[in-house]
């Protein structure tokens, strides 16, 4: 009897399948995509209804011809690759370059790789689907002509290496718009009044009185709510305050219930690892795909620990509810243990087929598999076993208490709660966007009553200014663009990635901030593809494609739609978009030379001011943004140094990798060079100098003037002088703990190292 060929996409989960399948199965891997779009050119053919022309990436070869062979020797074939579109795509593509006609070709989906969920697999086995792969090819399709046709037109315009694209122009849209909020944003001032209260029992027992003292704040004056415009208001509210009566005037207490949050889907996931975890999206679905396809635990072997991790349900197996309650029953109270498991609504159009993400087993908790998984692979799972328990745990119980306070025509408020029954958040509570653990317990309050007399003992006025939005994060920008309908579940890593690879927007301090680049980019698709980068249209795109998916929408119509009109623009955005290159963006400054309008170009070492009158005005600048995104011209600073190729000034100049010389004689004469040290280079025979660079991640180092010939490359900071230990110079200046610095001898064989004061110390002891 002839054995059936399994072909999965990735050598580790075709381990993990070899191991539950034995010798009835030989299993084979294609290593994701074995056909694509051509990389060097469109690839569709327009002319005959938008047909794709893939071919066999480069190296794949072998394997599919491995695969063939392996598939002769078959008596039939089971195509496992991922269950979404672009596993769909796999298999078919798979399927067409083995040509197994004259045998039994099946599709099987894995959601999780345990022995029950691949036996039932196997058991019953589908067809390809060909609306979930025309649906992958509509998008694949579409993607291809934004990013294949108006990539060239930037690169043309601006520079090369830049990209479009159908989803990461409209989230690049987000965050530039989201600045430009932030921007415009004209902050107000306003006050809150806070009084110090305490009751008779704080009086007389002052010393065990710390929990008969509250906050209140000033909440309605007369019959209106508050609000106080000055420090003038504020100071005359006081006054009016002080002399008063204080009484509790009305007292409500309210038990709440709060229900723990669903199990993760792929967005939610990145969320609450991005908040939780400080992963980045990108990251966090390489590790879930890691401990989805499988880990080796020991005499247990290659075991996946969790389901898929590209979905958008929160549906849950009846085996899993029914595990995960007989769990929480086994390790808590009775109490914990809610009397029907929760059931969690998955939002329109999420694929009913699959389950949200959890564990394989809830009985391998962290603790047991910790000696097994990486640092980032344990935490992430731990993540996901602990949210998947929860979610089936009893909710919390709080009581909440609010308290009004009569003075006068004034009303104070009070307002507390404690968690009277933890429920889930024992084990598990939901992050908030600023990294902490959201909670709903507040302060306590006394035990009042209404009509009891109160001491004001403190009051006082502060001042507060009104916020901008903030800033997107990775997990709020993933969220925006999962509420809006934009891009799924197994896009969003990618899209964020490229935005970030692509220096279209940097991360500070966890938040999303547009560079100079970001923002002439998105300044120029606003211009010139308006519909590209409209968040509403990209949404009904979007349900257009999901429609494709269900049969409802034939995939060809949708590109022929979306291309007419996307023709036009193509080609009115070749002719009209600015060049940044010869003749940049106006700006609303003028020349400082000749008063024509400064313009932003662009060079190979980033945005600049010009003047619009080139060549016969050749002033240029480097600029700034102030807070309100104002440009500001950067005075050129001088170095000293003349230029060895036509002898005029040398000037300093920012790019976008750090510092750096050019001559003052730009564009008649482009040279330019690193800032240099005056620090020889220690390589033997070289005759270079060191000098700071910046890599394309950003990260500062000094290497030889000489690169490529020589790539000398440091770190720290070069000083110097020669090492006391064994003469050979500089010495290296790295960070140490509390501020302090250590010099360390260049020389790897020499072990000489100094620690030198923070420079706070030095120049306190300096003076």
């Amino acid at each position: 009897m002839s054995k059936s060929l399994l072909i999965v996409e990735s050598p580790t989960k075709a381990k993990t399948l070899g191991r539950y399948l034995g010798k009835d199965f030989i299993v084979k891997a294609s290593v994701g995509h074995v056909k694509d779009l051509p990389k060097n050119r469109l690839g569709i053919n327009l002319e005959k209804d938008f047909q794709p022309e893939y071919q066999v990436i480069r190296g794949k070869k072998k394997v599919i011809s491995e695969l063939h062979e392996a598939a002769a020797k078959s008596g039939a074939i089971f195509l496992g690759p991922d269950p979404d579109r672009e596993g769909e795509a796999i298999a078919w593509h798979i399927a067409e370059e083995i040509g197994a006609t004259d045998k039994p070709v099946y599709r099987v989906l894995f959601y999780e790789l345990t022995r029950k969920a691949i036996q039932e697999a196997l058991a019953k086995p589908d067809r390809l689907n060909r609306e979930l792969y025309e649906a992958q090819q509509a998008r694949r399709i579409l993607d291809r002509l934004v990013g294949y046709m108006i990539s060239p037109i930037l690169w043309q315009k601006v520079k090369r290496g830049l990209s479009a694209g159908r989803v990461q122009s409209v989230a690049l849209r987000l965050i530039c718009a989201r600045e430009k909020e932030i921007r415009d944003f004209d902050s107000r001032e306003y006050w809150t009044i806070t009084a110090l209260l305490g009751t008779q029992a704080s009086a007389d027992a002052p010393a065990k009185s710390a929990s008969r003292r509250f906050k209140a704040e000033l909440f309605r004056c007369g019959k209106k709510k508050c609000t106080i415009s000055t420090g003038e208001e504020a100071r005359e509210l006081v006054d009016r305050l002080r002399p008063l009566d204080y009484r509790v005037s009305k007292v409500e207490r309210r038990k709440k219930k709060r229900h723990p949050a669903p199990p993760f889907i792929t967005s939610t996931l990145q969320q609450e690892a991005a908040r939780k975890l400080h992963f980045s999206a990108r990251q966090t679905m390489n590790v879930a795909q890691r401990l989805y396809e499988g880990l080796e635990l020991g005499k247990e072997g290659a075991v996946g620990l969790i389901t898929y991790m590209r979905t958008d349900s929160t549906r849950l197996s009846a085996d899993a509810v029914q595990a995960v309650r007989d769990y929480i029953a086994g390790h808590w109270d009775k109490a914990y243990l809610p009397a029907k498991p929760a059931a969690y609504k998955s939002k329109a159009g999420a694929q009913g087929a699959h389950e949200a993400i959890r564990p394989t087993d809830v009985n391998r908790t962290p603790e047991t598999v910790a000696g097994f998984l990486t640092k980032e692979q344990l935490k992430l799972y731990t993540l996901i076993w602990k949210r998947f328990t929860a979610c089936q745990m009893a909710p919390a119980v709080l009581d909440q208490t609010s308290v009004d306070i009569a003075a006068g025509d004034y009303v104070l408020r009070a307002s507390g709660s404690i968690v009277e029954f933890p429920g889930f958040m024992t084990l598990y509570v939901e992050g908030r966007e600023n990294g902490d653990e959201d909670s709903e317990t507040e302060g306590l309050l006394p035990e009042l009553k209404e009509g009891e007399v109160l001491r004001l003992e403190d009051l006082k006025a502060d001042q507060h200014f009104t916020q901008p939005p903030p800033r997107y994060t990775e997990a709020s920008l993933i969220k925006e663009l999962e509420d809006l309908g934009i891009g799924r579940p197994s896009t969003y890593a990618t899209i964020l990635s490229t935005i970030l690879d692509r220096e279209y927007a940097v991360v500070r301090k966890k938040s999303l901030f547009p560079s100079e680049l970001g923002w002439l980019i998105d300044g120029l698709m606003v211009e010139n593809f308006p519909s590209v980068v409209d968040v509403d249209f990209t949404a009904k795109m979007e349900k257009s494609l999901d429609e494709i998916e269900q049969g409802q929408h034939p995939y060809r119509n949708l590109l022929a739609e979306f291309y007419e009109q996307f023709s036009k623009t193509l080609e009115s955005a070749r002719t009209n978009m600015v060049n940044l290159k010869a003749v940049g963006r106006r700006t609303d400054l003028q020349c400082p030379q000749c008063g024509l309008p400064l313009h932003i170009r662009w060079s190979r070492n980033g945005p600049f001011l010009a003047c619009s009158g080139y060549p016969d005005c050749r002033f240029s600048s480097d600029y700034r943004r102030d807070e309100k995104g104002n440009i500001e011209p950067v005075a050129e600073e001088s170095t000293g140094e003349t230029c060895e190729k036509c002898g005029r000034p040398m000037i300093l100049k920012k790019g976008r990798f750090g510092n750096f010389l050019a001559c003052s004689g730009y564009p008649a004469c482009k040279n330019t060079k690193a800032p240099g040290t005056g620090i020889p280079c220690p390589r033997e025979g070289c005759s270079g100098e060191l000098v700071e660079r910046v890599s394309r991640g950003g990260r500062h180092f000094f290497g030889c003037s000489r690169y490529p010939e020589c790539k000398t490359a440091f770190s720290g900071r070069p000083v110097p002088g020669k090492c006391p230990s064994c003469g050979t110079g500089p010495l290296i200046e790295k960070g140490g703990k509390g501020g302090s610095v250590k010099r360390v001898c260049v020389n790897p064989s020499c072990k000489y190292v100094e620690t030198v004061p923070a420079a706070a110390d030095r120049k306190a002891a300096k003076d």
